[in-house]
């Protein structure tokens, strides 16, 4: 007996956690309601997959068309397919149709009005709305006025724009600070401006690049993510976390603005699979190959001419990209670059350095701009001069700034070397040579070995600090590519190749400048390193140091034009005897 009602209590037990099993539901209350909500914005994004899903993929045969529709329909679904594949690599036209697509799905599909629309973001509340709701709100509302400024405009219109305040820690911007804006700004968005803004959210979790997709449109110099924060415990140089994509790198958004980066603590990517998203999507166009754990690394370009850079463990300790962007729409005068005190002294002198044929390096740390004052010093060029071009990836665009001129620009790929792009030029009629930059011994041993022969001149720009560092890097190339054997011989041929050094440099609070224009005396006699700075900065004004030794200003001079000749007389006579 007493082992019947002890079975029948095990069965009864094991039928309660039976039927309890079934009941069960894992998912948070919060998990629930967002499933029943149709208004929220994850579910949002699902249906808004499936919707283009479908029409990218719809058998149009099946319908009951006429000629005419359906030849429509085909040409609409060609262009979507096209679009979607081009939003997200830098391409504004497909960005904007795309998201009027959304914006039509959104009223069509999905019923929203002004009756509802504050259901998918809380517009009507304040406190219900989170930093990255009010940063993005803020956003568009400068975007509408001042376009691609909007974010230089809302830095200084909030003294946000004020790098000396931070002199001994990262240059951030504070969630407080963007709920202060946000409060004072007291933004009144109509139905219009509310279906923009929602749009814009879906389509950056979808196709675009997630919360960094409106700042990378912006008149910035570069954004990057996945850049700080800090890692899980390392194990043999690699993080277990890192390799699963799980490091604490959410809040690792920084943008690169007027030479300096600012940390944009306020502003986080959702998860850390999100930042895996964008980095294998964001260098995707013209099919460089796959980022993957053999090829860590990915340099390429974007449809805006922007170049982008991906790295994954475990080549990295993290999963990170890098965006600069390059205005090539136009080209900024000098009198914009160069603003110090006597300015014209260091525009007059450049502009007669190129006129004389001299070859120039263009030297200085990242981000001090080094490709913005090439890009400038192209119009003194001689316009009946041809010039062949030769980048890592296109960043110069010369010919979208100077359409009239004959310029053709090579890249290295994956099949063709910057050495062999380099050899190819001088079977095309190159009058001048430009090099992007001088980053690998192949590029710096053919530079150093053509710069008397085969072009008339070659301007390029080099990483290095000083300017004897400058001639000690490129003679070590000679010597790794075995171009020479003998380091005073080596040293004595870069003496005698490269002519100038402009060195640009950038202070603490973000001020680009000429730090020095330096000649390298072409004396091939002596093996040590002779330079002379013939425009040096000083307290803010530049200061004219030291003629231009007489072996160059006599080369210089079968160059200039008698006007131009004046120009220099005037320029270094008018020092007199008051050489520093």
């Amino acid at each position: 007996m007493f082992f019947n009602l002890l079975l029948f209590g095990v069965l009864l037990v094991l039928l309660i956690i039976f039927i309890l099993f079934l009941c069960y539901d894992g998912r948070s209350k919060e998990e629930k309601r967002v499933e029943g909500n149709p208004y929220q914005l994850s579910n949002l994004q699902n249906k808004l997959k499936q919707y283009f899903y479908e029409n990218v993929n719809e058998e149009l045969h099946t319908k009951h068309l006429t000629k005419q529709e359906l030849q429509k329909l085909k040409h609409q679904k060609i262009y979507l397919r096209k679009a979607l594949h081009e939003c997200n690599v830098g391409s504004d036209v497909a960005k904007r149709y795309v998201k009027e697509q959304i914006k039509e799905w959104l009223q069509s599909s999905n019923k929203i009005t002004p009756e509802n629309i504050n259901f998918i973001i809380p517009f009507h509340d304040v406190i219900g709305l989170n930093c990255q709701d009010k940063f993005e709100i803020l956003l568009y509302h400068y975007k509408t006025e001042h376009g691609a400024e909007a974010f230089y405009k809302l830095l200084t219109d909030y003294d946000l724009w004020n790098p000396q305040q931070r002199e001994d820690t990262p240059y951030e911007i504070t969630q407080d600070q963007i709920h202060r804006i946000f409060d004072i700004a007291g933004i009144r968005l109509s139905f219009t401006d509310k279906l923009e803004i929602i749009a814009q959210r879906l389509y950056q979790n979808y196709k675009g690049h997630g919360p960094v997709d409106e700042l990378r449109d912006m008149n910035i110099d570069g954004v990057s993510g996945g850049v700080s924060g800090a890692l899980s415990e390392n194990v043999h140089g690699i993080t277990r976390d890192a390799m699963n994509g799980n490091s604490n790198l959410k809040n690792s958004i920084w943008v690169f603005f007027r030479g300096l980066m600012i940390h944009l603590s306020f502003l986080s990517f959702s998860s850390a699979e999100e930042l895996q998203k964008i980095c294998r999507n964001i260098y995707r166009y013209g099919k460089p190959g796959q980022l993957s754990a053999v090829r860590g690394y990915i340099v390429n370009e974007m449809m805006d001419g922007s170049r982008v850079v991906v790295v994954r463990p475990p080549f990295a300790e993290s999963w990170s990209f890098f965006v600069r962007k390059f205005n090539y729409l136009g080209v900024s005068k000098l009198t914009e670059l160069i603003t110090d005190e006597d300015a014209s002294l260091v525009i007059t002198i450049l502009r007669l350095l190129i006129r004389g044929e001299q070859v120039i390096g263009i030297t200085g740390e990242q981000g001090s701009g080094k490709t913005t004052l090439l890009k400038s010093l192209i119009q003194f060029i001689p316009p009946s001069y041809t010039l062949r071009v030769q980048e890592l990836v296109f960043e110069l665009h010369l010919r979208e700034i100077y359409p009239e001129r004959n310029i053709v620009s090579f890249r290295e790929t994956a099949e063709i070397q910057g050495r062999e792009g380099l050899d190819l030029q001088k079977k095309t009629d190159g009058t001048v040579n430009i090099i992007g930059e001088v980053a690998s011994a192949p590029v710096a041993s053919w530079l150093v070995m053509v710069s008397q022969v085969a072009s008339k001149y070659t301007i390029f720009t080099h990483h290095a600090k000083t300017t004897k560092h400058l001639v000690m890097a490129l003679r070590n190339d000679l010597m790794i590519t075995g171009a020479f054997q003998n380091e005073n011989a080596a040293q004595m041929q870069v003496k005698a190749s490269i002519r100038f050094d402009v060195h640009v440099a950038k202070d603490s609070n973000g001020h680009r400048y000429i730090e020095r224009i330096t000649e390298i005396e072409p004396n091939i006699y002596e093996n040590k390193i002779t330079v002379r700075d013939i425009i040096r900065y000083e307290s803010g004004r530049y200061l004219l140091v030291q003629p231009v030794s007489e072996a160059t200003e006599e080369e210089m001079f079968t160059h200039l034009s008698t006007e131009e000749k004046d120009t220099y007389m005037l320029l270094f006579q008018s020092k007199g005897e008051s050489w520093s």
